[in-house]
């Protein structure tokens, strides 16, 4: 029985697995790893300690593992009452005893002297655990290993926070220190299931669909349209890469020259501010095909999320269900709804219309006037007071869009500030359309369709978010609502400047083949063939049909769009080549993956994200360049 500490050990980490008692086991052990190597045969399942010290994980160990001699490494996570330790490593905890006899007295006080995070390697004996002595909250809690040997192969200093989950750490202080943070329980779990189902996405499209994995450029040029590019310097003067949004214009190209089938897990860069959901690298499952239509892309993604879902995750509907913009915009006030819980925007209009108040009147004036509702079920009980109102007062800073909240007492009643004017005969109209009923609240918004419609989403949202916190159970955490929606349009006007239109999805979606004579008469009402994928209210995927046919690629370009077709000579020329028609999507693998684990952020799916600015806390990046090191680029730094 020996405690072994620090340099003496590392340096004799050879010896290690040649002492006595160990030899065969690591005989057998590279034996075993060697068979698996050249037979070219995949175990059933994974071998976790295969090329490695350990016999086992600290994980695996069971009433089966009883009488065996171990091996296990891995961090010290408890030190109790001079006797037990609690290994941990990525598969779970397993309790270590240490020996009670008095060739175990040094030992423990070795072990006393060890900070916990320390790494360590356990030769010892599984046994099971005392009766009355078992932890049910462990999976390994009915057996124990009854320690032979400890040697410390690395100590650890004074840590910033404690590796546990329970341990409250800001995102920030996590960030600096991620490689403390990826040990804990929950952020190995997001990693590895990520991995798993990048594995199986990788298994549908290449051996079941013929799919080819191909790595496109991440130095290119910039080009029109889209979100802002990061450039890259280079040596030549004034000339610069541009570092790609998306391997949009590559996959394309990839169809042109006859590949047929694309996929590939992809980096992605946008020089914008993050977001909860968005940072400046990404990753995306980009895909491409030819000879396809809308349908088959959407089929061909619903089989791919069904194939690679985690199983504890329950299973996914077939097909998915699909919704149009314009329905979505109708009923839920966004392009991306969340169709878990109710609470659908209802068209008032026609029982609004006898109403005398002058704001009303004023609004059925005007082009697509209408008067739009919400109905909160229960809605009296939970939002009331200057709670509700600072979420109307959110609604009316945002959107300019005043909201009208009417009340149904709990005896039928009907309070609002509409006052008399809200007649009994109307009161039972807005009730049959509507479904109001005691204690219910109902909201309704008066002026243009889109701004009326926006708002109550915003509104729809914001209500369930406040609803939950006071412990009304509107989402269920467990379920997935996956939704199609389709036929958005295909320009929308400028922020900046109305007048002009700029690409919905991207310049190089299709026309949807109903609206192609509109595209030379009124562009603003031709719908595309695009198609998002939504889940519970995010939006995970988005793809199109794209334009094949040169001419009318240069047209959206030149014509609409008021680009410079110069920057995308190369593909107007390889659409001139014989170019199939093909379409694809991106599924956004960082949102996909986070909303799975229910995480609050990409970030906590990601192994080292950037801060909330973009910032790399760990490394300090981005960083200032010397003088000298930027000479050779051709750029100087000024002063603001």
């Amino acid at each position: 029985m020996a405690l072994r500490t620090g340099a003496k050990l590392l340096m004799s980490c050879g010896f290690l697995l040649r002492r006595p008692g160990m030899r065969t086991l690591r005989a057998a052990h590279w034996r075993n790893a060697a068979s698996v190597t050249t037979s070219h045969q995949t175990p059933r399942t994974s071998d976790l300690s295969s090329f490695a010290f350990r016999s086992h994980t600290c994980g695996e160990l069971r009433q089966a593992h009883v009488g065996q001699e171990v091996t296990l490494c891995g961090w010290l996570q408890y030190h109790r009452h001079d006797m037990f330790l609690v290994l941990r490593d990525f598969h779970g905890l397993i309790q270590v005893v240490l020996p009670a006899d008095e060739d175990g007295s040094h030992l423990k006080e070795m072990m006393n002297a060890v900070s916990l995070e320390s790494v360590l390697l356990v030769e010892g004996t599984v046994i099971p655990r005392p009766p009355g002595q078992e932890n049910s909250k462990m999976a390994t809690g009915d057996i124990e290993v009854q320690a032979k040997e400890v040697h410390v192969l690395n100590t650890c200093r004074k840590l910033p926070f404690e590796i546990k989950d329970s341990v409250k750490k800001s995102e920030s202080l996590r960030m600096q220190y991620r490689y403390l943070d990826i040990r804990s329980a929950q952020l190995q779990y997001n990693l590895r299931l990520r991995s798993r189902m990048v594995m199986k996405m990788r298994e549908y499209l290449c051996n079941q669909h013929g799919f080819v994995d191909v790595e496109t450029p991440t130095l290119f040029k910039r080009t029109p349209g889209g979100a802002k590019e990061f450039l890259v310097p280079t040596q030549e003067p004034g000339k610069f890469y541009s570092l790609p949004q998306s391997p949009q214009q590559f996959k394309q190209l990839l169809m042109v020259g006859g590949l047929d089938r694309y996929f590939q897990v992809a980096r992605c860069y946008r020089d914008e501010g993050s977001r909860p959901d968005r940072q400046p690298e990404f990753t995306q499952v980009d895909i491409e095909m030819s000879f396809v239509d809308q349908l088959g892309i959407q089929r061909l993604v619903e089989g791919l999320l069904r194939y690679s879902w985690p199983e504890e995750k329950g299973t996914l509907p077939d097909p998915f269900p699909t919704m149009t913009y314009a329905e979505a915009m109708s009923s839920y006030g966004v392009d991306k709804p969340d169709t878990r819980f109710q609470m659908k925007i209802m068209d008032v209009t026609a029982q609004m219309r006898t109403l005398s108040l002058g704001f009303v009147q004023e609004a059925l004036r005007k082009s697509h006037g209408c008067v739009k509702a919400i109905r909160v079920p229960e809605g009296a009980i939970y939002l009331k007071g200057r709670a509700l109102d600072s979420i109307l007062q959110l609604i009316k800073n945002k959107y300019n869009q005043d909201i009208m909240a009417v009340i149904v007492r709990s005896d039928g009643s009907w309070k609002s500030p509409l006052g008399k004017n809200l007649s009994e005969e109307l009161q039972k109209a807005l009730a049959g359309t509507t479904g109001a009923k005691a204690e219910d609240l109902l909201l309704l918004a008066a002026g243009p369709h889109d701004t009326a419609c926006t708002a109550l989403g915003k509104l729809r949202l914001e209500l369930a978010s406040k609803l939950e916190e006071c412990g009304v159970p509107l989402c269920d955490p467990n379920t997935f609502h996956f939704l199609w929606v389709v036929d958005f349009p295909l320009f929308l006007p400028k922020e900046e400047n109305p007048e002009e239109l700029e690409s919905a999805h991207h310049p190089f979606t299709a026309p949807h083949p109903d609206d192609m004579e509109l595209l030379y008469t009124d562009p603003t009402k031709v719908r595309s063939q695009h198609y998002d994928l939504v889940l519970n209210g995010n939006e995970v995927g988005g793809g199109s049909i794209r334009i094949h046919n040169s001419e009318l690629q240069r047209r959206v370009l030149q014509d609409v769009l008021k680009e410079d077709v110069n920057l995308l000579s190369h593909l107007l020329e390889a659409l001139e080549s014989g170019a199939p028609p093909h379409g694809g999507i991106a599924l956004g693998l960082d949102r996909l993956i986070s909303i799975i684990v229910r995480a609050k952020s990409i970030r906590d799916v990601i192994a080292f994200p950037k801060s909330f600015r973009g910032y790399d806390l760990m490394s300090n990046a981005p960083d200032a360049v010397s003088a000298e090191d930027l000479q050779s680029y051709h750029i100087q730094v000024t002063p603001k």
